[in-house]
């Protein structure tokens, strides 16, 4: 049995190789804090179809990259069909490499920083403090259940 929501043939092949597996690699990390954030209000099915998207026009998901894309890259972005076209959502990605970035320096790794909150809440406030967009306590704990921090799969799912 696999979780109920993994219903297409990419939502299952994600749910059976990715979600809620443990994530302790900062690019994995910030990769998600990006698709995350543009799901807000939209289905996670739309973003797994535009994730190569995503990364494509998102260097990588480099944070150091994203950090530096220019007022005018940025732009340019909302006219790429192949990604959520939010003007808030596209600048957040920036300013959320910029506040990943300054995580790294202080604390030596985001995913040292990102592993000891339990609560959605408050990974979100302390988020905001960073100067992060995007972060919610929804979008966190579908963060925090994407990168394994914490495990929802069903109670008879095979993943669980």
């Amino acid at each position: 049995m696999r979780c109920a929501w993994a219903t297409t043939p990419l939502g299952i092949a994600y749910h059976d190789k990715e979600w809620g597996v443990p994530v302790h690699d900062d690019r994995v990390l910030f990769e998600f804090l990006i698709l995350e954030g543009a799901q807000a209000g939209l289905s996670w099915e739309t973003i797994l179809q535009k994730r190569e998207n995503y990364r494509k026009a998102f260097a990588g998901f480099d944070p150091k990259k994203v950090s530096r894309f220019s007022s005018k890259k940025l732009q340019s972005l909302m006219r790429n069909e192949g990604i959520v076209r939010n003007r808030l959502k596209i600048q957040s990605a920036r300013s959320n490499a910029l506040a990943f970035l300054a995580v790294q320096e202080e604390l030596g790794s985001f995913d040292a920083y990102i592993w000891r909150f339990k609560d959605a809440k408050a990974m979100s406030r302390d988020l905001l403090k960073w100067g992060f967009r995007f972060v919610g306590p929804t979008i966190c704990y579908a963060f925090m259940q994407a990168v394994g921090i914490v495990n929802d799969h069903a109670k008879d799912c095979f993943r669980r």
